[in-house]
């Protein structure tokens, strides 16, 4: 089997890819990167490094070429619109190349009445998919709890839990277990099955109050629950311009759009996902 991960020097991308040398030969793989020079870590492993642009079709398909899984991971964009358009060219090309098999990341965000400003993208994934004649399978990911081990400092100062989540839940995934699956899907027949949605999420979620208990015992710092409005959100948060993309994510939680909670991760790995406490208490310590 011949593997191709784009974006693997990402944050999922670059986790996959450690984790799938693990599983198969890393001569089998092609990382699909934007920058060569980032990837000399990738190179030296045993892996093919190759350059692609997601609106540079040619680009596409000679990396793609004769490939029998694509491991298709998005850029890191703000609207669904450049998403999508991503989407068509890496569909364009996966058939213009024979690509054998699309393997995607997904994300629980994708209800058609979700206000998350990737939610369309999200939602026209499976969508575009299916009708594409490319045998894929989708990986759905919960919201990734790495995010919260940096920011805890911040919420020790703030004493509290700030997201406009009104009393709804949100269900995490950690970036480890997601890759784990990842490549473990990639590499197994049995699991990569043709329209097979996995969805992956720790074994519950978590309301505000009850994320800031967990937060509090991990920090050892009594950390409350009071949350400030959506466009406060998102103009304290708004380096980089991702503030409306953040806010319009706690928007789709505080509707209850964002507590999923499923047992794939389980099926495919054989135990249940890191919680979210031992998660923490983990990664804080060694931060």
């Amino acid at each position: 089997m011949k593997y191709i991960i784009t974006g693997a020097t990402g944050h999922l991308g670059n986790h996959i890819f450690n984790e799938l040398i693990k599983l198969v030969p890393s001569s089998s793989i092609t990382a699909g990167v934007h920058t060569i020079s980032k990837a000399d870590r990738l190179s030296q492993a045993g892996a093919k490094v190759v350059s692609i642009d997601f609106f540079n079709e040619d680009s596409l398909i000679k990396a793609f070429q004769d490939k029998d899984v694509l491991i298709y991971v998005p850029s890191k964009s703000h609207d669904s619109y450049s998403r999508i358009t991503e989407l068509e060219n890496v569909l364009q090309a996966a058939k213009g190349a024979s690509v054998g098999h699309i393997l995607a990341m997904g994300f629980i965000a994708d209800q058609v009445n979700n206000p998350f400003d990737l939610s369309a993208f999200y939602g026209y994934l499976p969508r575009r998919l299916a009708e594409s004649e490319i045998p894929y399978t989708i990986i759905r990911n919960g919201l990734y709890s790495d995010p919260l081990v940096p920011y805890l400092p911040e919420l020790i100062e703030r004493h509290n839990v700030i997201y406009p989540m009104k009393d709804q839940a949100l269900s995490f995934i950690s970036l480890d277990d997601s890759s784990k699956a990842f490549a473990k899907v990639a590499a197994t027949k049995s699991l990569l099955k043709d329209g097979r949605i996995y969805t992956l999420t720790q074994s519950r979620n978590y309301t505000m109050p009850q994320l800031a208990k967990v937060l509090s015992e991990v920090a050892n710092s009594e950390i409350g629950y009071q949350p400030v409005s959506l466009d406060e959100f998102g103009a304290m948060y708004n380096e980089g311009n991702e503030g409306h993309m953040l806010s319009s994510m706690y928007k789709a939680g505080g509707m209850g759009l964002l507590d999923e909670v499923s047992s794939d991760y389980e099926e495919i790995m054989g135990h249940p996902a890191t919680d979210l406490k031992k998660f923490l208490q983990t990664n804080y310590q060694n931060n």
